[in-house]
Formats: C-alpha cells, structure tokens, sequence
C-alpha cells in the first residue's frame, strides 16, 4: 500500500505512517487520551492492550501491545496516528487543547471515543470547541467502518447494557474524512477487557473485539487511510 497524506501537516507530524508496508515494518503505538473534567480516562486498563493483540493477530498488524498516554494538549500526540478515549461523565478541553486535537485531528490523526456510560453530552460540547462548524452524525449501516473484514450489517454491536437504549455509532467528517468515531450505549471498550472483570460471554466479547478491529483497520487500511 502506498502511504497517502491528507495534509501538508500530515508529512511534518507523521512522517512514520507506513504502517503494513514490506519496506519499513515498525512498530507503533496507540495511546490513550488524558484530559480534564473529572472523568475516569484511565478506567478499564485491559481493553486496549487486548484489542490491540486481536489485531496483531487476526489483521497482521504490528502494535507495540503496551498503550501509550497522552494529553489533549500536548505535541505528543502527533506521535501517534490513532488515540483512544474513554471514560464515564465529565471531558473538559480548554482553549489550548481543542486547538491542539483539532490541528491534530485535520493532520490525520483520529480520535475513537468509547462512551464507558455518561460521556455524551460532554463529549458532544467539547468536540464543538474542536470543530465549531461541525456535528457528530449518526453513521448508517452501509458505512465502510461496519464491513471491514468483520460484517456487521446491523451496525455497531451492544455490548453493556445501560439504559436499555440501542448502540449508535456517530462521527465527526472533516473535508469528507472520518477523524472520530464515537460509541454511545455500546461500550465497545467493556467487550475488550479481560473476561474476568465484566464476565462478558465470549460471544460478546469477539463481537466487542471485530468491532474494534474493523474501526483499526478503517483507519489504516481501508477508506480513511485514501486520505492521508
């Protein structure tokens, strides 16, 4: 695959995004997001770690299987292609950081946000501060991200129950490019931890886990990584 930039930005703040090529097969990294507010964006510190072994494993890729942390506002984030949030209630960005996530967000760098229970209506708010002129859009069904190498023509699996409301996926489209992704009353995060802590049936967690490896692959191989 050759390596596409969407920006100009993108050559000066990923110059070592050639993931899945045979010439230079690094290792990368994916970090998770530490912000402000209050929420818990440290909680269910099994998920990445797992999600990122089914991966290596069942789509060849070749992740450092130790997440990083990250902090909205800091250049550090440039380091990483993909970024992962999470958490329950409270996300508060300040003027700084929504610059930072933005720049980083139209350089090519992309934001999965799981919503552990209560994120919404402060990930919403926030995500206005990165991109005023723009709204998280329910995704449908025939969205690429759902028909990667895992189908799931119904869209986005439930995994945890809250309020007995159905799983929606949203995104937020820069210049016709998804740059985040966002889980509402799914929790795709629940499904990738280890088995013993939410006793998810293993059922629930490979839909949990195919899931996520279809928003991986979206990103770095499939119609997102056109525009890079």
């Amino acid at each position: 695959m050759k390596t596409k930039f969407h920006t100009k930005l993108s050559i000066i703040y990923f110059p070592f995004l050639f993931l899945f090529t045979s010439f230079f097969p690094p290792t990368y990294q994916i970090a998770r997001l530490k912000y402000s507010g209050g929420g818990d964006w440290y909680v269910s510190p099994t998920s990445l770690p797992n999600l990122i072994r089914f991966c290596n494993k069942n789509l060849g890729t070749n992740f450092n299987e130790e997440e990083s942390i990250v902090e909205v506002g800091s250049k550090d984030i440039f380091n990483f292609p993909f970024v992962h949030m999470t958490g329950h209630g409270n996300v508060i960005f300040n003027q700084q950081e929504a610059e930072n996530l933005r720049n980083y967000l139209i350089a090519g760098g992309f934001l999965n946000v799981n919503d552990s229970y209560g994120m919404k209506p402060f990930i919403a708010k926030e995500m206005k501060k990165v991109f005023p002129e723009l709204d998280f859009v329910e995704l449908p069904l025939s969205h690429p991200i759902f028909h990667q190498k895992y189908n799931f023509p119904n869209g986005i699996p439930k995994i945890h129950e809250h309020e007995g409301k159905p799983a929606q996926a949203f995104g937020i489209i820069y210049n016709g490019r998804l740059v985040c992704f966002f889980n509402f009353e799914s929790d795709l995060g629940d499904g990738w931890e280890d088995p013993e802590v939410h006793h998810d049936s293993e059922e629930t967690r490979q839909k949990a886990l195919k899931m996520g490896a279809n928003i991986i692959q979206y990103v770095f191989m499939g119609e997102n990584s056109k525009k890079w």
